[in-house]
């Protein structure tokens, strides 16, 4: 069996499963989801990749952000951090990876974290993600 290809995607464009933004949503009323595309966003202001949500200005609003796991992905989380140090609520679902520099940089005991129990299944995909996630919730309530 070849293990690369197993946990490896052609894509890391994957949806939010929707009851799980939805019970978020709930809690916190997102307004933006910066890095979604014109089929997956979840709030109705969005960024697609085209236009860049790195670049865009997230302030005055309740943020959303499920960022594509790539490499970029300390990107995502510095501007989530750098958006929250603004005065925003950023909460974000992302891959459990607590040996990373960008979860110690700008969550670890920066921010709330929940861990999701079990595993996600992101998109139209048949099979869990073969990874944990967590829900990063920066809103300077429970660090």
């Amino acid at each position: 069996m070849n293990t690369k290809l197993m946990f490896s995607s052609q894509t890391d464009d994957w949806s939010t499963p929707q009851q799980f933004f939805d019970e978020l949503n709930e809690e916190f009323n997102f307004t933006l989801d910066p890095c979604s595309s014109e089929t997956n966003h979840k709030c109705s202001k969005y960024f697609t990749e085209k236009d860049d949500g790195l670049s865009k200005d997230w302030n005055e609003n309740v943020v959303f952000c499920n960022p594509p796991y790539g490499r970029e992905i300390k990107l995502w989380v510095n501007k989530c951090f750098e958006s929250y140090s603004s005065g925003n609520i950023v909460v974000a679902l992302l891959p459990a990876r607590t040996d990373t520099s960008w979860f110690h940089d700008y969550i670890y005991n920066k921010a709330e974290i929940r861990f999701v129990r079990g595993r996600l299944k992101f998109g139209s995909s048949k099979n869990s993600a073969p990874f944990p996630s967590m829900v990063v919730i920066w809103d300077g309530k429970n660090i």
